[in-house]
């Protein structure tokens, strides 16, 4: 047998290749777009793709099942669970939950594990020459290693009102099923830390059924209602870009053929699409964006969090330009085709020559803890954190009002445009994203914390608790 766990760490995604040596046959689970990694290693290991599978339609990226089987001539085999709204629109075949893919020496049990999508299914894995017991369970977003799928994307992100409770009823009935697997089955989910598919997965990259069994939260609690409040509460919000890859992936994501690499633009032409409004998104690290940047620009930095806040913060009907050294180019354009922004209108390697030509510059003000300290005493600012809910909750700056950076575009009416806004997040990737955006939409005093409300927190300043905004003590 032959097994490779393939991740992603840009949206924490896991892909599986398992193969049967003596048939010289292979699957692969939950693919990503970019197809090449997948050609590669069967190509290695001198193996056939024969099938490709997925676990359910997913939200968080553009599946490559179909890249993949119209690559290798692969048989696509995809769920037929969950009823006729959860069917894939383009030619597959359906499986269901008790059916066994043969691949080779090789078997594949079909489990039917609804609670995160209706049509969920998770594959159960044994190798015959090794033994009639299985050996691996693929559980896709069933059961992560230390959590369980949350069951309310489908509301939040697809915006299904009235379907998160049911689903989480269904979770708690569907594990019923986890828990009568062997505890020495070797659990491989679809995603790790970092997925906003879940509110605690854990960093390794697998488990055991065993091991779920006694650590994992969901799998300790026996009272249904219970469960429903714990799963539902404190799960982070889901980007916008989800509803959007659920449509996408029922109905069929559009081929490829090969990976597309953005042109390398001249300075005028460059010069010319941001004078038309196209948005530039400038990828570099924060402190050179904020000593100076195109007017306009959004910094969206060239870290593993890239992928998800473009999903965040681009749309794949607008045009877009990036700023971005020449040796990232390819990387940044699997991170995007990843989240179906597949259309990038060009990249210009650095601003050079944006400067040397006597162009404009913005530059993003910064301010240290201390200073803020200071101006939040004399009422002179105004802070906007921009973090997650749970954790502006948790513990936030006095008097700091809570917009998610995603949601901004929302809550723009609620930002003075009288007084300086000082942005924060927690170490300042998301509010550099945030006050470039603020930048953009013409708000003139915008300034970013300088560390984060970690260099708050150590300097021992106060902080709040909850959801109530109050004045900054004396």
């Amino acid at each position: 047998m032959y097994f490779r766990h393939i991740y992603e760490d840009g949206l924490a995604q896991a892909s599986y290749v398992i193969g049967c040596q003596a048939s010289g046959e292979a699957i692969v689970i939950d693919p990503r777009r970019d197809i090449d990694v997948y050609l590669d290693v069967a190509e290695k290991e001198g193996l056939r793709i024969r099938y490709v599978t997925e676990t359910h339609i997913h939200a968080d990226f553009l599946s490559g099942a179909r890249e993949l089987a119209a690559a290798t001539g692969a048989e696509l085999l995809l769920s037929d669970e969950g009823g006729s709204d959860w069917r894939y629109q383009f030619p597959h075949r359906g499986l269901r939950g008790g059916e066994v893919i043969e691949l080779g020496n090789l078997q594949l049990t079909i489990l039917h594990t609804p609670g995160h999508t209706p049509e969920h299914i998770s594959f159960l894995l044994t190798d015959t020459p090794a033994s009639p017991h299985p050996l691996m369970l693929f559980t896709g977003d069933y059961v992560f290693v230390g959590d369980v799928g949350r069951p309310d994307l489908l509301e939040e992100a697809a915006h299904m009102q009235g379907t998160k409770e049911p689903a989480a009823r269904t979770m708690f009935r569907s594990l019923r099923l986890f828990r009568e697997l062997p505890d020495f089955v070797q659990v491989w989910p679809g995603h790790g830390a970092g997925s906003a598919c879940g509110k605690a997965l854990g960093a390794v990259p697998s488990s055991t059924v065993g091991y779920e069994k006694l650590s994992n939260w969901a799998l300790q609690i026996e009272d249904d209602d219970r469960f429903v409040r714990e799963l539902l509460s404190g799960q982070p919000e889901p980007p916008p870009y989800f509803a959007r890859m659920k449509k996408l992936n029922k109905e069929g994501p559009g081929i490829l053929g090969s990976l597309p690499h953005p042109t390398r633009l001249a300075l005028t032409r460059f010069h010319q699409l941001w004078q038309d409004g196209v948005l530039i998104v400038d990828t570099r690290d924060k402190l050179a964006f904020a000593g100076g940047h195109v007017p306009g620009s959004l910094n969206i930095q060239d870290t593993r969090s890239f992928s998800t806040w473009a999903g965040w913060m681009l749309s794949e009907d607008q045009p877009f330009v990036l700023i971005a050294d020449e040796r990232r180019i390819d990387d940044l354009s699997r991170a995007l085709i990843r989240i179906g922004l597949d259309d990038v209108a060009g990249y210009l390697p650095n601003l050079r020559q944006w400067t040397q030509m006597g162009n404009p510059l913005t530059v993003l003000a910064q301010i240290t803890a201390p200073e803020l300290y200071a101006r939040l005493r004399s009422n002179e600012v105004q802070v906007i954190d921009v973090r997650a809910h749970s954790e502006y909750i948790e513990s936030h700056i006095p008097g700091a009002i809570h917009i998610h950076a995603g949601h901004l575009v929302h809550h723009l009416d609620e930002i003075p445009r009288h007084k300086p806004v000082v942005i924060n997040c927690l170490g300042g990737y998301r509010s550099s994203v945030a006050a470039s955006y603020l930048q953009a939409q013409g708000f003139t005093q915008v300034i970013n914390l300088t560390g984060g409300i970690r260099s708050w927190w150590a300097e021992r300043y106060p902080v709040e608790t909850g959801d109530e905004v109050s004045a900054m003590p004396a």
